[in-house]
């Protein structure tokens, strides 16, 4: 393989590459989960308690302390709040913890630039795996706090991966395009963790869309999270089953923002060891 040759861009090479390297992406994954836990005792084990901790923390603050209420003066139960809440966070995390990586993956991984063929365009999938995983582990403890609240869950919870795949393919693709910018830009990685936050409030994190006045809230969904985020709670919590109008829309949206942000890797990539 010659490094500098021209890389193919067209859908089709992206799905085939995607397959091609399936073992190292799911090794990769894997790799990078367990390296975040080595070195402690629980190992592993703290992906569960971090979000049973984090989902058990807005439940005391926002039912106990705050006295939120979700709908108003609409009667609620004490966890009703964290859970809409927690769900949210779960949708923010997920996008904003592989955004928050991508400007740095080439950068600290040069020795996969200058001193071997390597399918660099994996980088981002396993990041995104990574962060797939621990939102998973929200979703089982999540799903557990349901039961225990509620005493049942509703059935359209198997819609939730529906909801969350077209948000994984747009965050590929604007990771892919961060990825490549992070290396001839190194400014590129600061400003991401503020966009986050900017993005956490933006989104309908910790308050409905009811809540906005009717002016503002159009302008909301321009924001990539806020329809899978309603998506996701009208699955998992309400019982509803998915827009399905509204996602085939997002869909071709999100495919054309990856097919856009790989394309833009595929044809930038050949610049990376010039620079590192």
């Amino acid at each position: 393989m010659n490094p500098h040759a021209e890389k193919p861009t067209s859908p089709v090479a992206l799905w085939r590459g995607m397959w091609r390297n399936r073992h190292l992406i799911l090794q990769m994954t894997r790799r990078d989960v367990i390296g975040r836990y080595r070195g402690s005792v629980m190992g592993v084990l703290w992906s569960f308690f971090n979000p049973l901790f984090l989902l058990t923390t807005y439940t005391f603050v926002f039912s106990v302390v705050f006295k939120a209420r979700w709908n108003g003066s609409v009667p609620q139960s004490k966890s009703e709040f964290a859970i809409l809440l927690f769900m949210g966070m779960i949708v923010h995390t997920l996008f904003a913890e592989t955004l928050s990586r991508a400007p740095t993956l080439i950068v600290s991984n040069v020795s996969y630039v200058k001193k071997i063929v390597f399918p660099l365009e994996i980088l981002p999938v396993v990041a995104l795996g990574v962060a797939l995983f621990h939102a998973l582990v929200s979703v089982v403890v999540l799903g557990a706090f349901v039961v225990i609240a509620s005493g049942h869950i509703s059935w359209t919870m198997i819609f939730l991966p529906v909801i969350l795949l077209p948000l994984m393919v747009l965050t590929l693709g604007v990771a892919w395009a961060l990825a490549s910018l992070g290396v001839f830009l190194r400014d590129v990685a600061q400003p991401i963790g503020l966009l986050m936050t900017v993005l956490l409030f933006a989104s309908p994190v910790f308050y409905p869309l009811s809540a906005l006045p009717a002016v503002v809230r159009p302008w909301l969904w321009l924001n990539p999270l806020t329809f899978v985020i309603e998506q996701a709670r009208a699955v998992f919590i309400y019982g509803q089953l998915p827009d399905w109008g509204g996602l085939g829309i997002y869909c071709v949206v999100a495919v054309i923002i990856a097919w856009v942000g790989y394309a833009w890797f595929q044809k930038t990539r050949k610049g990376f060891a010039n620079v590192l």
